[in-house]
């Protein structure tokens, strides 16, 4: 490689010494001209946490943020450009997330630089993304060979947005959520538990830097009272000015649902659209739930 990954440069110096006004959101920045590990930028997942309620405490959920990189390319010893697909899971358990731009500037140093093989790509990218979000994430590299498998699927389970209803908030409005109620007795009544998988693909939130919308696919599965699917698109539609990261997003729907509903077991995947080559897709669930299919949607 004709880099040096070791050496401390003013961009890489350690995370613990950087301030939140190095952030490269809403700034213009210069494309880096070759690999540095310091255009990583982590931000502390527990800020946003602290305002859920999750101090210390362990975590109610399981889960990880799934990450696609499809810009993803190096050259090899003689120059010639290589291309792959880049798939990164950081355990919801990290203490960072890696914001997201800075993501894409460091993979984009990526683009001259030499690498003997795609190993050494693979073991590069498997250090610096475990050091940013300060625990072992999984990487892998998807050949071109490989591209022709990849699947394109869409949510599971119960459309939600076929639903005639009225909106009237758009910021996270938790109070909106409610239970089916009914007066019979069958599945699906406040007083039988059931299991079901609802979707809608009208979650939209904004990058709380640049404001920027951030839009998804919300797959929920869970067992337990029967939710009343109308509040409950309320509630996901109520997220359209919220400002937060796409993790946050999960998470504070995760928490809400739990509170409002509790449910037995729930699972929470918000698949978003990319920006920038990259998309992110944050899981949240409670233990025992079966992790999501990756596979991605048509407008992924």
């Amino acid at each position: 490689m004709n880099h040096s990954p070791k050496e401390l440069t003013p961009s890489n110096v350690p995370v613990s010494e950087r301030s939140a006004t190095e952030i490269p959101l809403g700034k213009s920045v210069q494309y880096p001209a070759g690999y540095d590990a310091g255009l990583l930028f982590p931000i502390p997942r527990s800020g946003a946490r602290l305002e859920l309620g999750l101090g210390t405490a362990a975590l109610p959920f399981i889960g990880w943020d799934l990450w696609n990189a499809y810009e993803m390319s190096w050259l090899n010893p003689k120059g010639l450009p290589q291309v792959a697909i880049l798939r990164v899971i950081v355990p919801c358990t990290s203490p960072n997330i890696i914001e997201s731009k800075s993501f894409k500037l460091y993979l984009n140093g990526f683009n001259q630089t030499h690498f003997n093989s795609q190993a050494e790509v693979l073991a590069c990218l498997q250090r610096d993304l475990s050091e940013a979000a300060q625990e072992a994430v999984q990487v892998e590299i998807l050949d071109p060979q490989d591209f022709a498998s990849e699947r394109i699927e869409e949510c599971q389970g119960i459309n939600l947005d076929q639903q005639d209803i009225e909106v009237t908030h758009y910021s996270p409005t938790p109070n909106l959520l409610g239970l089916r109620i009914s007066s019979d007795t069958s599945p699906g009544t406040p007083g039988n538990i059931i299991t079901e998988a609802v979707f809608s693909r009208l979650l939209k939130s904004n990058c709380p830097v640049t404001q920027q919308p951030d839009w998804a696919c919300v797959q929920i599965q869970y067992t337990g009272h029967a939710i009343d699917h109308a509040s409950l698109l309320q509630y996901i539609v109520s997220f359209r000015m919220h400002n937060g990261f796409h993790e946050n997003c999960v998470e504070r729907m995760f928490m809400d649902i739990s509170e409002r509903c509790k449910p037995q077991a729930l699972s929470i995947y918000a698949r978003y659209t990319r920006r920038g080559g990259l998309d992110i897709n944050p899981w949240r669930a409670t233990e025992g739930m079966s992790a999501p299919v990756l596979t991605r949607s048509a407008r992924q």
